[in-house]
């Protein structure tokens, strides 16, 4: 008995040190997290105003200026992006958990796909420069988009693979049994079943390469001034946001401090909208 009263006071204290250190270990992320938040917030609010978004980007040693141009090449790009990566990614997902048990081919694929995840994104950005801005001559807002998309394109693999294998097989058996052919079933069953997680894979890979600067770099470059032509060099927030922080001008950088505000809030927004649409549609 006095063994037992022993290993249940040791086994209480394991535990009670474990939850301090967690719980210690959560406040002090928590407290950073903050910390960044509050520093964003305090020096971005100052900076944004109706010119930032209805001014280009001021020349070297010029008052005032915005952001549009950066922010319509941003949305051009992101846009791109994801209508590239989407398709591509939800239906390679489908592939790996539908059809690629034994196959060899998918074996790979998840392979290259795992590297591609932890591939630094200035590697995707100089691999993209070699075969099409050195290619080609020239940086472009195309360049840019296919290097984001290879950012893209493996989380939304990822992730839609995961939340597919997580569906029941009853299910999958309840379709084949009224006489669904297997790709119905893949696509207007499971996939539907698994909507939200292929959802929530596809904003985390927007919210990861929303803040992307080094592929963009190598591929986009920047643009001082205001332009649709994806096929030239193209301005966007997390170039400009780069060169005006670094910069010896007290104008630039509040904008760099704007553009990294509006683009926080931008993927928090994003996040909620989804979320909400997704609820209210379970619901009714």
């Amino acid at each position: 008995m006095q063994l037992n009263q022993s290993l249940y006071r040791r086994r209480r204290a394991s535990n009670a040190i474990g939850l301090t250190l967690s719980m210690a270990a959560m406040a002090l992320g928590l407290t950073v997290l903050l910390w960044i938040l509050y520093v964003l917030f305090s020096n971005g609010l100052a900076a944004i105003d109706w010119n930032i978004f209805t001014q280009d980007t001021p020349a070297p040693g010029t008052e005032g200026g915005g952001l549009r141009n950066a922010i319509v090449g941003s949305l051009m790009m992101l846009g791109l992006t994801v209508l590239v990566s989407t398709p591509v990614g939800i239906l390679a997902g489908v592939y790996l958990a539908e059809y690629g048990d034994t196959s060899k081919t998918a074996e790979f694929t998840r392979f290259v796909t795992d590297i591609m995840l932890s591939a630094p994104s200035i590697v995707l950005g100089l691999f993209v420069y070699a075969i099409a801005v050195a290619t080609l001559g020239n940086f472009s807002g195309y360049a840019g988009s296919l290097a984001l998309s290879l950012i893209a394109i493996p989380v939304v693999v990822r992730t839609t693979e995961n939340m597919l294998r997580l569906v029941p097989g009853s299910l999958r058996e309840a379709a084949f049994a009224l006489g669904a052919p297997r790709w119905k079933v893949s696509t207007m069953v499971t996939l539907r079943a698994a909507k939200s997680g292929v959802i929530t894979g596809l904003l985390l890979a927007i919210a990861r390469i929303s803040g992307e600067t080094a592929p963009l770099l190598f591929t986009a470059l920047n643009n001082q001034f205001f332009s649709t032509d994806m096929g030239k060099p193209m301005a966007n927030l997390p170039v400009v946001i780069f060169q005006f922080a670094m910069s010896p001008y007290d104008n630039w950088i509040r904008l760099a401090w704007g553009g990294a505000l509006l683009i926080t809030l931008a993927v928090l927004v994003l996040n909620i909208f989804a979320r909400v649409v997704f609820r209210d549609k379970v619901r009714s």
